[in-house]
């Protein structure tokens, strides 16, 4: 069942309950007006409405915050019972009372529909606000739970990608490494290769004039300088630049480092001043007076977060047990460390 489901069933049974009320109430203020204007001085027979109206009020009230605390999850203890029963009771008398008088059986029995149904389903009504409000709670956990659930998910997904484009880097600087070290020894074997040739072309070309050949063996020096040379210079280059490379790391793993201990810092003098206000808001004691919606909403998050009941938070802040009751919700709803960070900032 979804959340728009459980939403048409509370507003059914919430319609369905009010039509009765209300039915029940009109039926009540009809039957118990002529009895009460048959017992009350004609000079007061204008009186005689009041107090089925009065008891019908009672019902409201009950069946009202009856509703309001089943959806909250609380308990409004031992005297909500008592009203909601004395309630019934005297409803239930004051229909019955004209035809028990009469010794009317009959007319007991169908005077008692009405308010031992309205009985009924303020009993009925409450028990399925209290299990639909269970179930609302049951399926936000699981909702919560799924949602954890897939994050992580997410987070282990990232880490493996992660992981595997670290192993593929890896792989792809050993081929480069391997490439490399292929072409240099296939370069020494080609070196090592002319320079037999040339030695066999020398060797051919013994009886040739030796100031030919000193002039081969210069330029085959040239060559060979050069080339040393060359090897040289790209050494050189390269030792250069991983140097630079390791330097830059450095520094970025300095700057980094500096970066966490001063957030680091931060997150620790936040704290501090959120606990120094939140115990000043708790050792002020109870308010003389109704404190500002802003300073309320702050010592509210201290009570919660000290764990202290509503009722002690409400004297607190002087606002009503109610209004911290809604608070106390709301801050259950959010994450704990977000809710009194953003109380306290």
């Amino acid at each position: 069942m979804n959340a728009v489901q459980i939403r048409s069933a509370e507003q059914a049974l919430s319609i369905g309950t009010w039509l009765i009320v209300c039915g029940a109430m009109l039926y009540s203020v009809l039957t118990v007006t002529p009895l009460m204007r048959a017992h009350t001085p004609d000079a007061w027979d204008w009186t005689a409405p009041i107090l089925p109206i009065v008891v019908d009020a009672a019902v409201v009230i009950v069946v009202r915050l009856d509703s309001v605390l089943a959806r909250l999850g609380g308990e409004g203890g031992r005297w909500p019972v008592v009203l909601r029963w004395m309630t019934g009771i005297m409803t239930l008398a004051l229909n019955t009372a004209d035809s028990a008088l009469k010794k009317d059986l009959v007319g007991v029995a169908v005077h008692s529909v009405a308010p031992l149904l309205l009985i009924v389903t303020a009993e009925t009504g409450l028990a399925y606000r209290r299990a639909i409000t269970a179930a609302v709670t049951g399926l936000e956990e699981r909702e919560r739970a799924e949602r954890r659930r897939r994050e992580q998910e997410g987070r282990q997904r990232a880490e493996e990608a992660e992981q595997a484009a670290r192993q593929r880097a890896d792989e792809e600087a050993q081929r480069i490494r391997e490439e490399r070290e292929f072409d240099a020894k296939l370069a020494r074997e080609q070196r090592e290769h002319e320079a037999a040739l040339a030695r066999e072309q020398a060797e051919r070309e013994e009886r040739k004039e030796q100031a030919e050949r000193e002039r081969i063996a210069a330029v085959e020096r040239a060559e060979r300088e050069a080339r040393e040379r060359d090897e040289h210079e790209r050494e050189q280059r390269r030792l250069a630049r991983e140097r630079r490379e390791r330097e830059a790391a450095q520094r970025a793993e300095h700057d980094r480092r500096q970066a966490v201990e001063k957030a680091a810092r931060e997150q620790h003098e936040r704290e501090e001043r959120a606990e120094r206000e939140r115990a000043a808001l708790l050792a002020a004691g109870p308010a003389e007076k109704q404190q500002e919606k802003e300073l309320a909403l702050r010592t509210v998050a201290a009570a919660f977060a000290a764990g202290l009941p509503v009722r002690q938070a409400a004297e607190l802040c002087g606002w009503s047990t109610g209004w911290v009751t809604g608070r106390y919700q709301e801050l259950r709803d959010t994450t704990p460390a977000q809710a009194l960070e953003g109380a306290f900032r």
